[in-house]
């Protein structure tokens, strides 16, 4: 038989590689007569049987033992794993072909420990918290003073209104890691606001500083007396730029955001390092602008439900309709409560655009992204942009209509990305 035991040895890989060498020695020592079955036990059961499993890589294990000793109040066992998820561990692997990497960062403890405390009580994350704070300061951490009013939910970015007239709510991601972007400027569609971003705001702000704002007469920005032209909005957009960035940025910007972006990179180039536009266009025919006064029509009589259905059936995909059909009604709730005053007014601008003549003027890296089901700005408007500014790129989303990065996340994000890696 052979005496070698697999299961034991195998367990005790795992918690070096999880706790590191120095407390294993440490437990393994102060093993005695009475101690050393037990000893023998949770190696096998929790460091082989558990921890050796590969469903779940190392770190997410290490979170949940982090929750349950959190709720649980073993606050040994907590500070014990704490430590060694903050110290790294011993980066040795644990053999399962998992990612033996389970060191925290201080961000992803405090994520823990806000979540125990929805889950398993304000208390015990506050204690929670106090161990982590020591633990951070023994290693080294510097924790300087922030207010709590400082604070901001990362998923959404701060909020400030803008000092110029009229006053434009924005918000501020921070980049999470080192950034290596310009400062990106992401605006958004008619009827819409800044949250129509949140999910690629929130991918962007990994290695960039993404700030994100409603247009006049949309969310909680204010709206001046029309009418106005997309000229207006270009201003507006210039004069936050100022504020925000302390040079050029990289403007993202989808259907009226897309308008905005091409009028601010013809009036103000140098505030711009490159431009995004998606699921827009250069300007409208004599149907198109029709179309669009019977729909102002309808609005001026009806209100914003009276146009509510039929933008929500170019604004997204009958397969996304049936699919998500609890998004479609988010977004259509956005859509009526718009102050209809505003829309009125910025649907008249949208209306009257005009870029086609001017845009073989711009110099800068863009990028032209367009839905192949947008029945409300067709594919063919954005070949024209694509076509008509020197050195662009068309990107087609397959599957989208006009709020392709409401409906197809993920391909938005990588052909946003993608674009931003090659800009160097």
């Amino acid at each position: 038989m052979d005496p070698y035991d697999h299961d034991l040895e195998r367990g005790l890989r795992n918690r070096r590689a999880i706790l590191g060498d120095a407390w294993v020695d440490k437990s393994v020592a102060n093993a005695n007569a009475f101690s050393a079955d037990f000893q023998n036990f949770i190696t096998r059961y929790a460091w082989h049987e558990v921890w050796g499993r590969p469903g779940l890589p190392a770190k997410t294990r290490r979170i949940i033992v982090l929750a349950i000793t959190c709720a649980l109040g073993r606050w040994e066992e907590f500070e014990l794993h704490l430590r060694a998820a903050l110290a790294g561990g011993s980066g040795a692997s644990l053999g399962a072909g998992d990612d033996a990497a389970t060191a925290l960062t201080p961000d992803e403890v405090r994520e823990v420990l806000i979540q125990a405390a929805i889950y398993a009580g304000v208390p015990a994350a506050n204690t929670g918290m106090a161990i982590a704070a020591r633990l951070l300061r023994e290693l080294g951490h510097e924790l300087p003073p922030k207010p709590a009013t400082e604070a901001f939910h990362p998923g959404a970015g701060r909020s400030f209104r803008s000092g110029g007239t009229p006053a434009l709510h924005y918000t501020v991601r921070e980049p999470r890691g080192a950034a290596t972007l310009p400062t990106l400027v992401l605006a958004h569609a008619l009827g819409c606001d800044a949250g129509l971003w949140d999910g690629l705001a929130n991918t962007l702000a990994a290695h960039a500083r993404v700030v994100c704002y409603d247009h006049r007469g949309h969310g909680d920005s204010d709206a001046p007396p029309g009418p106005w032209a997309i000229a207006d909005f270009a201003e507006d957009a210039a004069a936050l730029l100022d504020e925000v960035a302390d040079g050029p940025v990289v403007w993202i910007g989808l259907s009226l955001g897309g308008m905005v972006g091409q009028e601010l990179a013809l009036r103000h180039p140098r505030k711009l390092r490159a431009l995004v536009i998606a699921n827009s266009t250069a300007g409208y025919d004599e149907a198109g602008r029709a179309a669009w006064r019977q729909r102002l029509e309808a609005i001026d009589q009806g209100g914003l439900e009276a146009v509510a259905d039929a933008t929500m059936a170019r604004w997204f995909a009958p397969a996304f309709h049936a699919a998500q059909p609890a998004t479609v009604a988010r977004w259509r709730r956005r859509l009526v409560s718009t102050p209809r005053a505003g829309y009125l007014a910025a649907a008249g601008a949208v209306m009257r655009h005009d870029t086609a003549a001017r845009l073989g003027q711009l110099a800068l890296p863009t990028l032209v992204i367009a839905g192949a089901l947008d029945e409300g700005t067709p594919l063919a408007m954005s070949r024209q942009i694509a076509a008509a500014v020197p050195g662009a790129q068309l990107a087609v989303i397959e599957g989208a209509a006009h709020l392709s990065v409401v409906e197809h996340p993920q391909e938005f994000a990588a052909a946003v990305q993608g674009f931003l890696a090659r800009l160097g």
